[in-house]
């Protein structure tokens, strides 16, 4: 494991000339000659942000334990201490590598309005495989950005600069947000995909014993077996239905109370108990919640 703390260490790695500051780098990625060349992965932490929209052909990379392939044009986003790792796929084919990178310590921004937000965007949370897929237009007006921070950083320091460079980067953080959401439309198919994939584990673990033993299905339970990150997962589902994850659970829930309560000569309490709740007001409380009738007067309706 490689930890590299500052900005100018990550220089020095990656055999680049010194920062022009200290606290902030744009990086042609073409341009570094860093790499993986041993049978073992490098594995890599950074105490800064990293921002990048890169190809880089014969090289694998895994964050959050998740392989990903960058032979296409992607955008991704890792915070500080996020940990991954580099290896050379085939170690007869030449590395080829191009793209920008932008690099930003967390004292960069220290005392801004960014420092409050910066982390409230759901990509930084996000495995590698669900990277962002940039058309050739987005890339362009992403590169743009980066290519004016980098003139930015360039031209020299004085009082403007650091005020001049994090209204870009906001601008930089605010399409890429966009985009993300574009991908949740465009990708139309994969994603319905997902939400039948849920339906039928949610279907799945309330017909079997799960519940009685485990309580409720959570939404890492999901997110884990769809390999996605939990974030990931409820951003899609709030696109495609307009309910997040745990609303998900709650309907599903809420259908098969209904269906023991209208077809089983069970009581409440029972049904309850089999639906993973360890008290009975709990599960009539959501259950008025959604139905605007109690457990019982949902039941009278079919006597």
């Amino acid at each position: 494991m490689m930890h590299i703390k500052t900005i100018s260490e990550f220089h020095r790695f990656a055999h680049l000339p010194p920062p022009q500051h200290p606290l902030m780098s744009v990086i042609d990625v073409g341009t570094t000659v860093a790499q993986p060349h041993h049978n073992e992965p490098l594995n890599l932490v950074l105490d800064f942000y990293s921002i990048a929209v890169k190809r880089m052909h014969n090289v694998k990379v895994k964050y959050g334990q998740q392989p990903f392939d960058f032979n296409e044009g992607v955008m991704s986003f890792m915070a500080p201490r996020q940990v991954f790792s580099m290896a050379v796929d085939n170690k007869e084919e030449e590395i080829k590598k191009s793209g920008w990178a932008i690099y930003i310590h967390p004292d960069f921004i220290w005392n801004t309005a960014l420092a409050k937000t910066i982390r409230h965007y759901d990509f930084w949370d996000y495995s590698l495989h669900e990277a962002l897929f940039l058309s050739a237009k987005e890339e362009a007006t992403v590169v743009n950005i980066i290519q004016t921070i980098r003139q930015e950083c360039d031209a020299g320091i004085d009082r403007f600069t650091k005020q001049i460079i994090v209204s870009q980067i906001e601008g930089l953080l605010g399409y890429g947000d966009r985009f993300y959401h574009r991908q949740f439309i465009t990708r139309e198919k994969a994603n319905h995909q997902v939400l039948e994939q849920m339906e039928t584990l949610l279907d799945d673990y309330f017909s079997s014993d799960a519940v009685a033993q485990r309580g409720l299905p959570t939404v890492q339970y999901l997110a884990d077996s769809l390999h996605l990150s939990p974030k990931y997962l409820s951003s899609l589902l709030q696109t495609l239905t307009g309910q997040n994850t745990q609303q998900h659970i709650h309907d599903k829930l809420i259908e098969k109370a209904k269906e023991k309560l209208s077809t089983t000569t069970l009581t409440v309490s029972e049904i309850a108990y089999e639906l993973g709740f360890e008290y009975l007001q709990s599960f009539s409380k959501l259950f008025k919640a959604k139905t605007n009738l109690s457990p019982l007067a949902f039941r009278a309706t079919f006597h």
